[in-house]
């Protein structure tokens, strides 16, 4: 493998999954922060994830998936594979109690009332995300890190789809960590440092599967990525969107997001 390619496709993961630190800061500074803008960019991620997957992703599974097994059965394992990556992200989101999921955090804002949240409930919610976005990291990790090695300006905008998505989710650990303990350093630290599961998963998938990284292999980990990241928009991008702005704003992102990634395939096709 090239290593200049194996570094740049690390290299994108990281920055995806680091930009949790992003959300700390603006957290810390919301009165300079406007939600509407933050549910217009969740709404363009959205956008770009599931033009990317649905025109790009999900024909590029099917046309290795042919090669490898014939046309009639490379497509049905290409949507059996695409169906496995809903699968495996929503049984990932059922088991994550909505009280501590990363995505649930309408809630978590600075006029939260302490004597409704303790401030060791505060803390523990805060831990408890976290976690969970350390869970959910592992499978966006591994696909921003398999596309760029695939294709560059593929992974580039995947990993900037990522990154935008990640911000919330570290709105979600640095806010309720910040009101239980004061501690602005300690918030952001934990807030950020939690998005270093998006390279870890990225790593620890790639050399799991590495022995098995043949082309049908590809195939089937493409067509589960479309799946992983079509979940990602419906079923958090663009809800959460919704929970910051207007719905027309959230729907405006969404498809000038597919707007920009078709315009931006086309220019480097």
């Amino acid at each position: 493998m090239n290593t200049e390619n194996f570094l740049f496709a690390l290299g994108l993961t990281v920055f995806a999954g680091l930009s949790t630190g992003i959300g700390s800061l603006m957290a810390f500074f919301s009165k300079k922060f406007s939600p509407k803008f933050l549910a217009l960019s969740l709404g363009f991620s959205a956008g770009v994830m599931i033009y990317i997957s649905l025109i790009e992703i999900f024909p590029a599974a099917r046309e290795t998936l042919s090669l490898s097994f014939g046309q009639k059965a490379g497509y049905w394992y290409t949507v059996i594979a695409f169906f496995t990556g809903i699968g495996l992200i929503a049984l990932i989101d059922r088991l994550i109690p909505s009280y501590e999921n990363p995505h649930e955090i309408h809630k978590l804002n600075g006029n939260s009332d302490k004597s409704e949240y303790q401030n060791h409930k505060l803390y523990r919610l805060g831990l408890f995300s976290a976690t969970a976005i350390a869970i959910h990291n592992f499978p966006e990790g591994l696909a921003t890190f398999l596309a760029a090695l695939n294709d560059q300006t593929m992974g580039i905008s995947i990993a900037v789809a990522v990154a935008i998505h990640n911000i919330p989710e570290g709105v979600a650990v640095s806010v309720p960590i910040y009101f239980a303990t004061r501690n602005k350093s300690k918030a952001f630290w934990l807030s950020f440092t939690s998005g270093l599961a998006e390279p870890v998963g990225a790593l620890a998938g790639y050399f799991i599967l590495k022995t098995f990284l043949g082309e049908g292999a590809f195939g089937f980990i493409f067509a589960a990525v479309a799946g992983i990241m079509i979940y990602i928009s419906l079923d958090e991008l663009l809800p959460t969107a919704e929970e910051y702005g207007e719905h027309h704003l959230a729907i405006g992102g969404l498809v000038g997001g597919m707007m920009v990634m078709a315009v931006s395939l086309l220019l480097f096709a």
